[in-house]
């Protein structure tokens, strides 16, 4: 439970107010006291009925085929001071509010959106206050949100904010004279705007005890790479903390908000090689660390934890507009004949380029809004709603402070921020904001899921029809307590959407792949395993054949907590480099301080230079989170002369948890080949399995495995 202040600043600026009349008239008077707020809970969306905005549902049902969404909760955007007190066209927020207490709803969502010098980096989405002009965000919009919020007519609704979209992120890539900045980021990360700004309504907001914050964290698109994933923690955390904000004051994060980033991609991994080669150096990936949104919400929930913001901190993810269905989705991966054909040829997210972001011409209604789908993840919610503008496709005079942007341009030919590529807008694009019927109806008939009523729906055209059994089910690893399977992909007339896995006949999980691992199982023990596969109108395919596999026996001569597995991710043995997985698991029962941890993988560099280069590739920690490096040390005959030392910078491993991947590399300074046939650590593993032969050190003590 966080605890939180109960009435905001300009409420009490209000009640003094109050006060102060009431002595000059000699007048007892009596402020109510607020009403009781509901209990305050870790997950706002958990037993919540959000609220349903009539306006956007409205304009929805009106489209072809819209009913089947339209009755679907999304956010409401405050995106100027105007917006408050609303119009004759839209609800002014307490309006809205009002509605959602007469719908009955319990949960109310909101994105807070006018910082000053708004969004330096999208002419389409500027707002209406200069740089500078941070007293008026404070007095004119923040104070009086506020005091709407705090108002005890509402105490019982659990209220989500979303603060500021866009603001933080470009302070970390727009500002620094890369490809793509601008000298207006530049302003507003010299000047400080966005982080005063931001702590300012973290920290009014916050002090409402039935708001939840929920600060945005951009895509993978934009921060997946490790030049901009930790530094963007850093500056979420430095946010957090101005203005008289703390971490209290944050419930958590949202990813992909108003964007079209995919929230899974199923038909690759980031760690996926093609002859050799990593799919990373594809034109699509461009040496990101992450593929999708899921992957990067659950990867930077863990970061932001390990910059000091609350271990209960949850990740909302937008999908509204990410689903990238239609007839024109992959079914399986791309061609092997190269990394770019692979990668392309099964991607789902269909955009020209991941850095495309103004009304995507392809795109489909994503995942409709969910509740803890997935770990660390408190919702999928709807926060840009669809049919709504993302910006104009040509200069259009208005009063909104919009400008015209390129991006929304669709014969535009990029710049440094798109690889100067073409954007991929739709034509004849109204202002951000406002509704383009055409982008709602390309979005109902490309949904993924798909819709009632819409080919492959379940609605008035009824697929029937189920997916092939799945076939070829192989083991491809296996430990004393788990199994690893994959299988080859299954056919169906509409497209697959998932697997379920069966040990002895009993779901055991589901994957959107064509492999699984199944974990918590018993040393040396036989278990026999299905696969079914399924399509998006719930039809399931006969079980593929039973296949039976036995789990390794108890395997380690280490006495410590800490165990370290392992698998080969370079096919070749005598190339010039050597390419690891590792990732440490905590089989004890109390946490461990990685700062303590060191583990050391043997080997023998046979002739050529005696220095070497080493390099992290991805790490769920982050890799600037990691130390290594090669030191001499060992026998040449056990073939460990060498080894490659791996530690940890910061953060503490659960009981019961595992670091996650960490890829890492060496080579010899002179680039000559290796013979990693008779290295003592070296496995030809391709799934991870506990690695007896690889140490792991606690402050300097073997806690795992056997040293040669």
């Amino acid at each position: 439970m966080r605890t939180r202040g109960t009435i905001t600043h300009g409420l009490r600026r209000r009640l003094a107010a109050l006060s102060a009349l009431a002595m000059g008239a000699a007048l007892a008077v009596a402020v109510p006291a607020p009403a009781s707020a509901a209990a305050r809970v870790d997950n706002p969306y958990v037993g919540a009925t959000a609220y349903v905005n009539p306006d956007w549902s409205a304009k929805a049902a009106a489209e072809p085929g819209g009913s089947a969404i339209a009755d679907e909760p999304g956010f409401v955007w405050m995106d100027r001071i105007a917006a408050i007190e609303g119009s004759a066209q839209a609800k002014s927020l307490r309006e809205h509010l009002d509605t959602a207490l007469d719908q009955g709803a319990n949960l109310f969502q909101v994105v807070i959106y006018d910082l000053p010098g708004r969004d330096c980096a999208a002419l389409a989405s500027n707002g209406e206050l200069g740089p500078t002009e941070l007293d008026r965000y404070k007095d004119e919009y923040i104070d009086p949100i506020s005091e709407i919020l705090a108002d005890p007519a509402y105490a019982n609704l659990r209220i989500v904010t979303i603060i500021e979209p866009d603001s933080l992120p470009n302070i970390v890539t727009n500002a620094g004279g890369s490809a793509g900045s601008t000298e207006a980021c530049a302003t507003m990360k010299a000047n400080g705007n966005y982080e005063k700004g931001v702590g300012y309504a973290l920290h009014t907001l916050g002090a409402i005890p039935n708001v939840y914050n929920y600060i945005d964290a951009a895509h993978h698109g934009w921060l997946g790479w490790d030049s901009n994933f930790v530094p963007a923690a850093q500056e979420f955390k430095k946010a957090a903390t101005s203005e008289g904000a703390t971490v209290s004051d944050v419930t958590g994060f949202i990813v992909n908000t108003a964007n079209y980033s995919a929230l899974k991609e199923p038909n690759f991994k980031i760690t996926d090689t093609v002859n050799g080669a990593q799919v990373r150096q594809s034109k699509w990936i461009d040496w990101n660390y992450y593929t999708d949104e899921l992957s990067f919400a659950q990867a930077l929930r863990t970061e932001l934890v390990s910059q000091g913001f609350a271990s209960n901190i949850g990740m909302l993810i937008d999908t509204a507009r990410n689903g990238w269905g239609g007839s024109g989705r992959p079914v399986g991966p791309g061609p092997q004949t190269s990394v770019d054909a692979y990668i392309d040829g099964g991607r789902v997210d269909r955009r020209i380029h991941a850095g495309n972001w103004c009304n995507q011409s392809g795109a489909g209604i994503g995942e409709r809004p969910t509740t803890a789908p997935e770990p660390g993840i408190d919702a999928y919610v709807w926060a840009k709603p669809p049919g709504e503008s993302d910006g104009n496709s040509a200069p259009i005079d208005n009063d909104e402070g919009k400008g015209f942007d390129r991006m929304c341009d669709p014969t535009y030919t990029g710049n440094g921020r798109n690889g100067n590529n073409l954007t991929g807008a739709l034509p004849n694009s109204p202002l951000a904001g406002h509704w383009f019927s055409a982008q709602f109806q390309e979005l109902v008939r490309n949904a993924y899921p798909a819709l009632d009523g819409t080919p492959g729906g379940g609605g008035d055209d009824d697929d029937t029809q189920a997916p092939t059994a799945p076939t070829g089910v192989t083991v491809t690893a296996k430990t004393s307590g788990s199994v690893s399977l994959s299988w080859t992909a299954s056919t169906d007339d509409t497209g697959v959407t998932g697997y379920d896995v069966f040990r002895g006949g009993a779901k055991v999980g589901s994957t959107t792949t064509t492999s699984y691992t199944d974990t918590g199982l018993t040393a040396s023990t036989a278990y026999s395993y299905t696969v079914k596969a399924k399509d998006a109108a719930g039809n399931v395919s006969a079980a593929s054949g039973a296949l039976s596999a036995t789990t390794s026996a108890g395997g380690g001569t280490g006495t410590g907590a800490l165990k370290v597995q392992y698998k080969n991710t370079d096919s070749s043995a005598t190339d010039n480099q050597i390419r690891m997985g590792l990732q440490l698991v905590n089989t004890g029962s109390t946490a461990v301080d990685l700062s303590t941890v060191k583990v050391r993988y043997w080997f023998t560099p046979e002739a050529g230079a005696s220095t070497f280069g080493t390099a992290c590739d991805y790490a769920v920690t982050g890799c600037g989170n990691l130390t290594h490096g090669v030191k001499s040390s060992g026998s040449t005959a056990a073939g460990a002369s060498h080894y490659l030392e791996v530690g940890f910078g910061s953060g503490t491993l659960a009981a019961g948890a595992s670091t996650g991947e960490m890829q890492l590399r060496l080579n010899k300074s002179d680039w000559s080949n290796f013979n990693e046939a008779d290295d003592y650590s070296r496995s030809t593993a391709t799934g991870y399995a506990d690695a007896p032969k690889i140490g792991v050190y606690v402050t300097g003590t073997l806690s795992w495995g056997t040293a040669p």
